[in-house]
């Protein structure tokens, strides 16, 4: 059983991020968005998110667009005013078609922590990704979302 852990950083403060990260244990970031360098992601923008994981919590930063949806299933998603189940059908098939259960391993998310931007999974792919992976790895992950 390898236990990761998920993580958004909007709608939070930086000190509530990372205190939840340091509670939860975690020794890896590993960043699954698309882009990471917005100016829109404040504290969570991808060379300022490396160090302070870093300085604040001793934690490594990852970043791995593998487990990231593309630019245009996020713009159809926008587009369609954020129908969920055309996103998760889309985002799912580029899972597959990636063959990401392959080209990944359980070990590699030991003591791992998945973060996108969304506040809560329901409706975030990190919680997507959790799932699939769990489907060909035979649940394998014990996943909390914090």
């Amino acid at each position: 059983m390898v236990e990761l852990a998920t993580i958004g950083f909007t709608k939070t403060t930086a000190a509530n991020f990372f205190e939840r990260l340091k509670k939860a244990n975690v020794k890896k970031v590993i960043d699954v968005r698309l882009h990471n360098t917005s100016q829109l992601a404040g504290f969570a923008k991808a060379e300022d998110l490396a160090y302070f994981l870093k300085e604040i919590c001793g934690v490594q930063y990852v970043h791995q667009p593998l487990l990231a949806p593309t630019d245009d299933i996020l713009k159809a998603f926008k587009r369609d005013k954020g129908d969920w189940r055309i996103y998760e059908n889309s985002f799912l098939r580029l899972m597959e078609e990636r063959r990401i259960e392959t080209r990944l391993k359980p070990d590699m998310f030991l003591g791992g922590c998945l973060l996108c931007s969304e506040d809560k999974p329901h409706h975030c792919h990190r919680k997507l990704v959790c799932d699939y992976l769990n489907t060909k790895w035979d649940g394998t992950l014990k996943v909390r979302h914090l």
